[in-house]
């Protein structure tokens, strides 16, 4: 007998969870496992999961929610036995279609029974980690209208993508890669530990979760006319070929931009900042995946 201890965010994707209590009741048990659910409240989720991860001792974590949901979870379950579970029940499950885990609940938690356990990468960002994606620029900016808006899901992400379009900004920003240092201008700084976003546009095309590195994906600045050619190829999974965008892979890295621009991770805005530092803890987190 195995024990789950389920981390259930009730606003992400803005839907109704009562269907998703029925399935953890229904299955679990039947899987053998004992399980305790924990619904997220937006303030001290850390120190009440730390509690019950100390007090239950449990085999798998399971993340229900979207992408912010997931980090929260694996920021907590870093260099410990237990292993995650992810299932995408957010507006957009970027992480979970990067690791081709199941959309629906019921097949995502069939992966307790017939899944593989892999150890993956995490990075840490200005003190909070990311599994997925963070950025500065023009994708940060969008999360932040997109956070600020009551109404969810990608045609909303898209609204507030296009308008930022028109808005693009240029940023200088000094950059020291592994004891490398170099300049750049860029309307967007990505540091990926994957490769692409929810909206399946791929921004890091060389990018593997597990391989120690992470990469800065730099998006230079491009003439308007453009826009159309590199909006394809981030969906056709080549952007790296193109002459404005430039992919460096590091270990660690620390950034200084010439002024105080937006920072997301993993769909979470985090705030203004001039200076981002990036640390990569290298397979350090037990993750429960599809067969290969």
């Amino acid at each position: 007998m195995g024990s789950v201890l389920a981390v259930v965010n009730p606003l992400s994707g803005g839907n109704d969870k009562s269907s998703f209590y029925e399935i953890l009741a229904d299955f679990l048990p039947a899987a053998g496992y004992t399980h305790t659910v924990y619904k997220t409240k937006g303030s001290n989720d850390e120190e009440a999961l730390l509690h019950l991860l100390n007090e239950k001792k449990p085999d798998v974590v399971i993340a229900a929610g979207g992408d912010g949901t997931t980090t929260m979870v694996a920021s907590l379950l870093v260099n410990r036995p237990e292993r995650l579970l992810i299932v995408p029940l957010g507006s957009a499950n970027g992480m979970a279609a990067e690791l081709n885990i199941p959309g629906g609940a019921a097949d995502a938690l069939a992966l307790l029974e017939h899944g593989i356990t892999r150890d993956i990468d995490i990075l840490r960002i200005n003190g909070h980690f990311s599994l997925h994606l963070a950025d500065v620029g023009f994708n940060a900016r969008v999360v932040k209208r997109f956070e600020q808006d009551k109404k969810r899901g990608l045609l909303v992400y898209a609204r507030h993508l296009f308008r930022e379009l028109f808005l693009i900004k240029v940023y200088r920003f000094q950059i020291l890669c592994d004891g490398r240092k170099f300049k750049r201008k860029a309307v967007s700084l990505t540091f990926a530990n994957s490769s692409k976003y929810g909206t399946g546009a791929v921004i890091n095309p060389v990018g593997r979760i597990d391989d120690g590195k992470f990469e800065l994906c730099i998006v230079k600045p491009f003439p308007k006319y453009y826009l159309p050619v590199i909006a394809f190829k981030f969906f056709a999974g080549n952007v790296h070929e193109s002459d404005y965008v430039e992919i460096v892979s590091c270990r660690e890295a620390l950034i200084t931009c010439s002024r105080k621009t937006t920072l997301q991770i993993d769909g979470e805005v985090i705030g203004k900042t001039s200076q981002i530092k990036v640390e990569m803890f290298s397979r350090s987190v037990k993750i429960i995946l599809p067969p290969e």
